[in-house]
């Protein structure tokens, strides 16, 4: 039996009107972004800073009319800086969630784990704290992009810096046992190398060490001039409270990675982190406008200062603001595209997302701890310091 046009019409109209409908649906939802990061244990006060400025910026987006038109909404998972756990909660937010992106690993193995998640689940992640280089090269993912400082991003500010102060130096490296440590470790000693340095012993403790005194020995007989390290959280109070106990610093020029004397520990650890240089690709005292404005806002709304694991993950979500609009779409095809290339506004500046790699680009920072407060003693621009793309993957 023929359908008559009239009622042919009734039909396309009844489905145009239907999808109009769930197409208005979708407009009012949120969207939403799970995030997964260390609300206990050693790496706590990592998690704490990654929280505030996520909350943050979702707050700011959400004010100002959203993405889109659509709020934010973001959704917490703890994943205790153990890779196991992450992807547990990972799968989680993508499979009963339903996010439609994920931010917030911490530990360089649960972001990686967290990418092969994402891959199965066709979604998106980005960190704004992983250090290992292989995040962004030989292990890199087309669903895994990066906007903080990569371990060699940070080593090229502060080999720069320890070439000028200390030149010829012999170096020390004591860092966590896992993915982050030793790629930061090997990021420094190369740059270290490459501007004159000599390594003169490495060690690498386990994660949420309690007594570093054991490798005491070993150093004091290396005779370095210049100690590394990457320990980070609560394992940096216990090793710089250590050392200047047995007066293993005494003398030394302590350096390390990004993470390892922040806003967080900073107070805890006192004035045995007088002298610590690092380097970074955030600091309170960056003079932009942008900077002062993110600094006033974020202690406002925290009575903390951010360090750089806010400040990137403050950023993190203009970036998916920003590659969403781009793309008109939430899908993850197109986002990934949108996303590859982009450049966005953040504390530091603007960012550009280098397209191969998915690693951000941005200036880089020597900085010196004096008197509980950072301040800035170097800089690299943002194309000497981020080195070859080395992913080969997509």
């Amino acid at each position: 039996m023929k359908t008559s046009i009239p009622q042919f019409a009734r039909l396309v109209l009844a489905a145009a009107a239907a999808t109009a409908c769930a197409g208005a649906a979708a407009q009012g939802t949120p969207i939403k972004v799970g995030v997964v990061t260390p609300l206990s244990g050693t790496y706590a006060g990592i998690g704490q800073q990654v929280k505030w400025g996520l909350d943050l910026a979702a707050a700011q987006i959400n004010a100002a009319g959203g993405v889109m038109g659509r709020k934010l909404e973001l959704v917490y998972e703890d994943e205790e800086a153990n890779p196991a756990v992450a992807t547990q909660k990972a799968e989680k937010l993508f499979q009963v969630g339903k996010v439609d992106f994920l931010t917030g690993t911490v530990n360089s193995g649960s972001t990686l784990a967290v990418g092969q998640v994402a891959e199965r689940n066709d979604r998106l992640i980005a960190t704004t704290v992983s250090f290992a280089d292989s995040i962004t090269a030989d292990k890199c993912s087309p669903n895994v992009f990066r906007v903080n400082a990569r371990a060699g991003m940070q080593s090229a500010a502060l080999a720069e810096w320890v070439a000028k102060d200390k030149p010829s130096a012999n170096v020390f490296y004591l860092g966590p046992d896992y993915e982050m440590g030793r790629s930061t470790v090997a990021a420094f000693k190369s740059a270290a190398e490459g501007k004159g340095a000599k390594t003169v012993g490495e060690v690498f403790a386990p994660l949420d060490n309690k007594d570093y005194s054991p490798f005491f020995g070993q150093i004091r007989a290396a005779r370095p001039a210049v100690i590394y390290t990457s320990v980070a959280g609560n394992d940096t109070v216990r090793l710089f409270t250590q050392m200047a106990e047995f007066g293993v610093n005494r003398g030394v020029q302590i350096v390390g990675a990004s993470g390892t004397v922040t806003s967080q520990n900073l107070a805890a650890i006192g004035k045995a982190a007088d002298g610590f240089v690092t380097g970074v690709g955030y600091s309170p005292t960056i003079d932009l406008p942008e900077n002062r404005k993110f600094v006033a806002d974020f202690e406002a709304a925290n009575k903390a200062k951010p360090d750089l694991y806010g400040a990137d993950s403050y950023g993190v979500l203009f970036f998916y603001k920003a590659a969403v609009e781009k793309a008109g779409s939430t899908e993850t095809a197109k986002v990934r595209d949108a996303m590859r290339g982009l450049q966005w506004a953040t504390p530091q500046g603007q960012k550009t997302l280098r397209a191969g790699d998915h690693q951000a680009m941005q200036d880089m920072y020597a900085v010196r701890v004096n008197g509980g407060a950072f301040g800035i003693v170097g800089k690299v621009p943002a194309a000497a310091a981020i080195g070859p793309d080395r992913c080969e993957k997509f």
